[in-house]
């Protein structure tokens, strides 16, 4: 019974910071609000949504699978998110050319899909980190 109980721990502490790393993104995106961008049709940001939820479960799984408690997957976690959102920072200052904030709000799929495509790079080499 135990490997059960562990197993909805888990899905529900996974669910909770899946949740609480999409609260803080919403609140680094300035130009736009990302539920408001999905209901309208906004693939882009759907996209790096999408890449963030992807992002932040592959660290996860990586996490559960390296502890041996459920507080270090929590530990492992929400230092995850707080790498995600370094990540999605770092991506917008970096790219000089262009906002990427204002091009996920104009909808601009190739943003999207860079979005997208950082947060899971990162997410796996973030994880592989965790040890």
């Amino acid at each position: 019974m135990e490997p059960f109980i562990a197993t909805v721990a888990y899905f529900i502490i996974s669910i909770i910071i899946v949740l609480i790393g999409l609260v803080i993104f919403e609140n680094l995106t300035r130009k736009y609000k990302d539920m408001e961008e999905v209901k309208n049709g906004n693939i882009a940001v759907a996209l790096s949504i999408a890449g963030k939820i992807i992002g932040i479960c592959i660290i996860l799984a990586f996490a559960i699978y390296h502890s041996f408690f459920i507080y270090e997957t929590l530990i492992w976690g929400a230092f995850g998110v707080a790498l995600q959102m370094v990540a999605y920072l770092l991506f917008d200052l970096l790219t000089r050319k262009f906002s990427v904030e204002e091009q996920l709000k104009n909808n601009n799929v190739a943003v999207g899909i860079m979005s997208m495509s950082v947060s899971i790079g990162l997410a796996f080499v973030i994880g592989a980190s965790i040890t």
